[in-house]
């Protein structure tokens, strides 16, 4: 039997999905809904196990096409539990994960997507069972402000379709949002390391910004931790620190207005961004200066 919509399937994106499927929006309900009428709330309606898989399995998509993801998933579920063993049950699978997902029920599309990892590694569509349990950590991701549990998690998921499906069409997709999750964890670090300049906390605030600096160089706010820590050590009057500290931003993000912030403040007590002194700090400078972390 021909697999049709498998290559379908793997292209679906989360914000085109839905409407790969509402070309069976089209047919008349008494087509899809006649024998048993599961969703049409006729009176006698067929049990599911009396269905072959691929009636079970037009009925999810139907379901779909509805936007109705809960039902559909359920249906979906239903076809690899009572046919486990038919070409439909890794398609109802991998399916029930996508519907849960489009339904934000991310802990149960976590769970089918494994499932389909630990049953049917070897087949297609385990890239996109892998990218759609990334997706269920990333799109729980919250604000900057709360707790950064799940961007980890969200960051290994990804990591895994990265380096086990380099080739696939979702390699590009994770790598851009893994970058994105990256850049979540660094603004937590900026947003915790400002809160203890504003209260004068400024060795706990230059660790925080040290973070970002050594271990989030390549995200957005790597400008602005250089400019934070000016600022702190010009405070503790650590001013080799804040020089260095002033000298890397420039070296890098000239062009920043961060740096034109570190400038005045560093010109504002006659001083210049330059490499002085030693520390962590000037490894930074020479590496900087060598191009290893950039």
């Amino acid at each position: 039997m021909q697999r049709s919509g498998q290559g379908a399937i793997r292209k679906w994106s989360l914000g085109a999905s839905l409407c790969l499927v509402t070309a069976l929006a089209g047919c008349g309900d008494n087509a899809l809904f006649a024998e048993g009428g599961f969703f049409a709330g006729r009176s006698a309606p067929v049990p599911l196990e009396q269905l072959d898989a691929a009636t079970i399995f037009q009925r999810g998509e139907a379901a779909l096409a509805a936007e109705e993801p809960e039902d559909a998933a359920a249906l979906f579920i239903e076809v690899e539990r009572l046919h486990p063993y038919s070409e439909w049950a890794s398609r109802g699978l991998i399916m029930a994960a996508f519907s849960y997902h489009a339904a934000k029920d991310y802990e149960n599309a976590r769970i089918a997507a494994q499932r389909f990892l630990d049953f049917y590694p070897g087949e297609e569509d385990a890239a996109y069972a892998q990218f759609l349990l990334a997706l269920s950590y990333y799109d729980q991701i919250d604000q900057v402000g709360r707790d950064q549990g799940i961007t980890f998690q969200a960051l290994q998921a990804l990591r895994e379709v990265i380096e086990r499906y380099p080739d696939s069409e979702y390699a590009q997709d994770a790598i851009l949002r893994f970058d994105l999750a990256f850049d979540h964890l660094a603004g937590k670090e900026m947003e915790i390391g400002r809160y203890y300049l504003r209260q004068q906390h400024y060795a706990a605030a230059i660790n925080r910004f040290r973070v970002v600096v050594e271990q989030f160089q390549t995200t957005s706010h790597t400008p602005e931790a250089l400019m934070r820590l000016v600022e702190a050590y010009l405070a503790l009057g650590l001013t080799d620190e804040a020089q260095t500290a002033g000298a890397i931003l420039g070296y890098n993000y000239q062009s920043s207005p961060f740096y034109d912030d570190a400038f005045r403040q560093l010109t504002g007590q006659d001083l210049a961004p330059d490499a002085a002194g030693e520390g962590w700090l000037r490894d930074i400078w020479r590496q900087t200066v060598r191009g290893d972390w950039l």
